[in-house]
């Protein structure tokens, strides 16, 4: 296997455990967190992209973390849910947060999955943290896993811009996700993608995007 990323470790270690701990709430609070901050709920958001999917569609979520996302997607009535989470303790303290999901302690580099497992294949906020010399393999390593959807939700600019993060440099991107996906991969194609700027005071002019790609051909 190879080496960890400078990132890789970064979240890996306290940083990624203050983050955890930072980040944990209830399902109701999560989804509270999102209507003050973009105007609608997260179960809104997905619901608005993947309402008409099977519930039975297998879905995994890379960079799961205490498993939110997939806690409010089993609420949706999905019912096979898998994660992929770097941080040991992210996994731990998952089982806090969620039932009848299936969390593992992995890299999103090295998706301990086969080829075309999954229905739908999707990160939230992860990609951002991903140095973008490194973008290509783990994206490669999502449409590898993914039978016919990647689906996103991450900062938003047309093009890729460093940004500084809580005092430190080289581990938040912002980017056009969606379009970095298409230029790599001509298998796909863009379904979908929906910008939400932030409603918050002090997030004013900053902008997340929610996109869908599905495979075509290979």
């Amino acid at each position: 296997m190879a080496a960890h990323t400078t990132q890789e470790n970064f979240w890996s270690g306290e940083f990624g455990r203050e983050y955890t701990d930072r980040n944990s709430r209830s399902l109701a609070d999560w989804d509270e967190f999102y209507r003050t901050t973009w105007g609608l709920t997260k179960t809104e958001m997905n619901a608005n992209f993947l309402g008409r999917l099977a519930p039975e569609s297998r879905i995994l979520e890379v960079g799961c973390n205490t498993g939110m996302q997939l806690a409010g997607l089993q609420h949706m009535g999905f019912q096979q849910l898998y994660g992929v989470e770097l941080q040991p303790y992210a996994v731990e303290r998952a089982k806090e947060f969620t039932r009848h999901v299936n969390i593992v302690q992995g890299s999103g580099f090295d998706i301990p999955f086969k080829d075309a497992f999954f229905d739908v294949v999707c990160t939230n906020g992860v990609l951002i943290h991903i140095a973008p010399d490194d973008l290509p393999r783990i994206m490669a390593e999502m449409v590898r896993c993914s039978r016919r959807y990647i689906w996103g939700f991450e900062y938003y600019s047309p093009e890729l811009t460093t940004i500084p993060y809580r005092g430190n440099e080289g581990f938040l991107w912002k980017a056009d996700y969606a379009k970095l996906f298409l230029e790599q991969f001509p298998e796909l194609r863009l379904v979908k993608q929906e910008l939400y700027p932030y409603q918050t005071p002090n997030e004013q002019g900053n902008v997340d995007s929610m996109y869908l790609l599905e495979k075509v051909a290979r």
